[in-house]
């Protein structure tokens, strides 16, 4: 998953090692205001990674 601000990359989600990371610098410090963010943006990640594969295995 990739999280954009006007058409730039701000965030991303690795679905192989299963962790959100930054991709700005400024997204580097959101942590300084709230230390849990990038582990709750992992968790959010993490969940809709499931549902995408329940859809898709609906499909098949």
């Amino acid at each position: 998953a990739v999280g954009l601000l006007d058409e730039v990359e701000i965030d991303h989600y690795d679905s192989d090692t299963r962790r959100a990371e930054p991709r700005q610098d400024w997204m580097s410090r959101v942590i300084e205001d709230d230390p849990q963010y990038w582990k709750s943006q992992t968790e959010i990640a993490m969940a809709i990674q499931q549902v995408y594969k329940g859809n898709i295995e609906t499909l098949k």
